[in-house]
């Protein structure tokens, strides 16, 4: 069943890991119904927020993905099981 999901990620010295990240998010784009990012400049940073609609497995597959880029932090929030028409 679909559900819903917000990935919150902070980019620690973004400038190396950004590629990766956003190549990594753009081979689940079927997933991706918005994004919001966030520089801080001031401490080499970035916070990202992605919000998804899709199955579990693929959130999931997703986050784990990013979570292994050197220098990305991430959590998830999901919903429970969406009803479909």
């Amino acid at each position: 069943m679909s559900r819903i999901a917000v990935i919150g990620a902070i980019l620690e010295n973004p400038r190396e890991s950004q590629k990766a990240f956003n190549d990594t998010i753009s081979s689940f784009k079927v997933l991706v119904k918005g994004r919001m990012g966030i520089p801080f400049d001031d401490q080499d940073a970035a916070v990202i927020s992605i919000t998804l609609q899709g199955e579990l497995d693929e959130i999931n597959a997703l986050t784990g993905k990013l979570g292994n880029i050197p220098g990305v932090t991430v959590k998830t929030a999901v919903s429970s099981d969406l009803k479909t028409a």
